[in-house]
This record gives structure tokens, sequence and C-alpha cells, in this order.
């Protein structure tokens, strides 16, 4: 036990450190701390992004489902969500690069206005609020994931635990900036997958083998299917139709929305570099991915042999890999130490999305809502502290969402990506990629989607059958057509739009 505490220390210092540093080294204005100044070379740009983007789902999200259902409903959403990374960082990337940069915009819903001329900032107030509203759960839930660490690892009081983690997250983000979240960033995804290794390899070992694995996935009905699912209650398989295949294979959309993530594009130094982050990118989601399940259905092999106990809902058994660590961390100090940077990998997970989160949300606060909007023109020094001060109030609301220990990660994840994917998804295609679309029709597109996941998940998906579908797939198709059809309806962008529209070329 004292090498995983020895291991976490560390890592945690490491990361406040790389915050002061940033403080002192970093740009002073508000460009430099939302964006870096644009200068995230490629394997920065690359591992950063995907790195805020696999929260504390890859290491607890995916292995538990994987652990109680099998491969089918993780699967078909891995596969969803590799195929959205890649065409991500291949259609939208470098063009929201040239565009961002030629309009002088450093924040999305500053894009967005820039791009449409939205002069009233009617379009930036309302995306800010769309990522006030969905970023504050997806926050909450890192800090659910934090708590749970450490509760689990040592016994400490769930709520203690998630208020020192915030802490600390909240503390190198407010020193350090964009660049500080970035460059901790690349660093926690090397950790994350240090710790993805590490638990495949052990797991295998004490589960007996793996053949041992493989032979108790196949004992159990429609684990290993990719058209039926396990159902842990009843110990048989149910079917998994054409319907919700889409409907899981629609987490992919949600990339083109993420502004965490589209951030990312915004601060690369240069269009040409977009190449080879895409396949750093790409590999590494679609690896990571893969290990992250297998540790899941290597562990409902681990639990048959009796050394972990056998978990039955999905806030335990997101608790997999603490579990097997735990157990390595009996084999002597150093192995301890290993045992200790596997779960560091947890923090990672959880610090690298909730960093980003809170970073682009201090944005729209203090930028795109109090000067855009409300016409309050801050000085840099000003703007800092409202940027600060608002992700320790976001930090805040946050830890009351999460209060509840026995919250599922994954849950509260898949609602808040499902908002930003229907509510700025739309939008950001159309606004890159249509030069008919319009201001009106990017309104309409950004309120129609994000009303629509609201509608969808407490309203039609509780009907069942049919209409179980990811909120996220009606609310995007939602918006699309309102964009368009709104567009259409209204008076054409003016020619200054179109010729700036055309002057970004491919």
């Amino acid at each position: 036990m004292t090498g995983i505490v020895v291991a976490i220390v560390l890592y945690l210092l490491l990361m406040i450190g790389i915050g002061v540093y940033y403080g002192k080294k970093g740009d002073s204005s508000s460009e430099g701390f939302y964006l870096g100044g644009r200068k995230l070379g490629p394997l920065v740009a690359a591992m950063s992004a995907e790195a805020s983007d696999m929260s504390s789902y890859l290491l607890m999200g995916l292995p538990g489902l994987a652990y109680l259902t099998g491969l089918c409903d993780v699967g078909w959403t891995a596969i969803g969500l590799a195929v959205g990374t890649y065409l991500n960082w291949l259609f939208v990337a470098k063009r929201l690069r040239k565009y961002s940069y030629k309009i002088g915009a450093f924040t999305v819903p500053d894009f967005f206005s820039k791009r449409y001329k939205d002069e009233k900032n009617i379009l930036t107030c309302i995306a800010a609020i769309v990522i006030i509203i969905f970023f504050i759960p997806y926050t909450a839930s890192g800090f659910k994931a934090v708590g749970t660490l450490f509760n689990t690892l040592f016994g400490v009081d769930y709520h203690v635990a998630m208020i020192v983690g915030a802490v600390i997250i909240v503390l190198y983000t407010i020193l350090g900036g964009f660049l500080a979240v970035s460059t901790t960033d690349l660093i926690q995804s090397i950790v994350m997958t240090i710790a993805l290794i590490v638990m495949v390899f052990y797991g295998i070992n004490i589960a007996g083998g793996w053949d041992a694995v493989v032979d108790n996935a196949r004992a159990l009905p429609g684990f290993l299917s990719f058209s039926s699912t396990y159902d842990p209650a009843s110990g048989t398989a149910a079917g998994y139709g054409p319907i919700t295949v889409l409907s899981t294979l629609a987490w992919g959309l949600g990339y083109f929305g993420m502004p965490h993530i589209l951030l990312r594009f915004m601060a690369s130094k240069n269009e040409e570099q977009i190449k080879t982050s895409r396949r750093i990118a790409s590999i590494w989601v679609a690896v990571s991915m893969f290990v992250a399940i297998l540790i899941g259905i290597i562990g409902n092999a681990v639990s048959k042999t009796g050394m972990i106990e056998t978990f039955t809902d999905s806030s335990s058994s997101e608790t997999i890999i603490i579990a097997l660590s735990m157990i390595l961390s009996e084999h002597g100090f150093f192995i301890a130490l290993v045992a200790g940077l596997a779960l560091a990998g947890i923090l990672a997970s959880t610090m690298s999305t909730a960093d980003s989160q809170l970073l682009a949300a201090a944005s729209a606060v203090s930028q795109n809502l109090i000067q855009d909007f409300a016409g309050k023109k801050l000085k840099d020094k000003t703007s800092m502290i409202a940027a600060r001060s608002t992700v320790a109030a976001i930090a805040l609301i946050a830890l009351f969402l999460a209060w509840n220990p026995n919250s599922s990660v994954f849950t509260i994840v898949s609602f808040a990506w499902a908002g930003f994917g229907g509510a700025f998804g739309p939008v950001m295609l159309f606004a890159l990629f249509w030069k008919r679309s319009n201001l009106k029709g990017a309104i309409a597109g950004m309120v129609s989607g994000g009303v629509m996941i609201f509608v969808w998940k407490y309203l039609v998906r509780p009907i069942g059958g049919a209409w179980n579908i990811y909120e996220l797939l009606p609310a995007f198709i939602v918006g699309s057509i309102a964009i368009v059809v709104v567009s259409l309806l209204t008076e054409a962008p003016s020619r200054e739009i179109i010729e700036e529209f055309e002057s970004i070329g491919e």
C-alpha cells in the first residue's frame, strides 16, 4: 500500500508542478490562457485531444460495462467512437484550424459567432449556456471517479476524497491555463497507456491464462456476441437489434461537437501537422479502447477464481481496475509502485478531461457571456480573474452533482456527450462545409438539437422498444434538419460571409 501512496502522491505533485511552471512562463493574454497561443505540436495536440476525450469512462466505464454484459454493447460503442475520432480529425480539424485563425476566434462559441457575423452575440450566448449545462455533469463524472478511487483504495470518505481531487484539478487549471492542461494531458495519456498494459497482462496471469479467460467468456450466453448481450441478472443472452446497434454507433457523432476536443484543433501550430496528429490520435484511441474492453472481460474471469469479488451492478463493476491493482500491490514495494502508476491512470483519465472541460467552461463565461454577449470589455487581468472564478464555481456545482457515490460514470458521461454532439455537432459541420447556412439556421439547429436531448431522454426513450435510442442520434438529426430548413427559408448569407467561407479553401 505504501508504494501505491508514493506513486499517486508523486503523480499529483507533478501535475501541480506543471501548472505552476506554465503559470509563470505562459502567455498571460486571453488567447494564451485559452489556446496556448496556438503553439501545440502534433504529438501534444493529438494526445491532449484524446486524453481529454477519453475520460474516466476509458478506465472505469468501458471495462465496467464489458465486465457486466460482455462485448456487444461496449464493442459497438467503441467502434462508433473510433470512427468518429478518425472522421473528426480527417474533416474538421484542418478546416477549423484555418477558419478559426483567419477570423480570430479562440473559443468554440467565438468561432460560431464570428463565422456568422453574429453582431448581437445571440449564438455566442446560447453556445456558452450549452457548454455550462453539459460540462457541469461531465466534470461531475470525473470528480465521482476520483472519490470512488480513493474510497475503494484507502477507505477514505468518498466525499473528502472527491473534494481533494477536485481541488488539485482546479489548482493546476487555474495556474497554468491551456498549455498546462495540454501538457498534463500528454503525460496523462502516457500514464493511462501504462495502466492499461499492466492490467491486461497481470489480469490474464491471475485469471489462469488466456485460455481460462476465453473459456469463461464463452460460458456466458451472449458475452462474446455482437448481436446479443449478456444479462448478468438472469444469466441469459438478451437481443441486440439493428436499431440498438445504430443507436450505439451514434456515439461517434458526438466528436463533431466536443468543445474540449475542437479547441485542440484550433490550437494546433499549423494545418500541415494535422495529418500526423490524426494518425497518432486514431491509433491510440482504437488500441486503448480495445485494451480497456479486454480488461473488463479478463476481470470477469478473475472474479470466477475468487481473487476479487463478483460485481453485480455498474457502479461496482467500474472499480475492476482498482480491484486488480490492489492484488498487484501485495507483491512488494516496487511492484506496488507499478500498481500505483496504474491507479494514477484512473486519475489521469479523470483529470485530463475535467481540466479541459473546466477551461472551456471558463472561456464560455468570462469571454463569451461577460464580454461578447453582455458587452462588458475586460482587461486581460480582469478576464483571467473571471475565468478562474468560473473554474472554481463550476467545480463546486459539479461536486454537488457527484455527491451520490452510487451514480454511474458511464451514464453521466453518455448524457453530457449526447448534449454536445446534438447541440454543437450539426452547427459545426454546417458552419465549416455549407456556405448557404446562416445565423438563423445555426441558432435553430443549436437550440433544437439541445432541447431534443432532454425531450428524447426523459419523454421518448422511457417508452422503450423501438424508441429506446440513444438521444444523441435523434438530436443530431433534428438539429441538422433545422439548420437546413431555416437557412433556406431565410435570407442568404451576406457576400462578405460567402467570400470569407470560400477563402478558406479545402
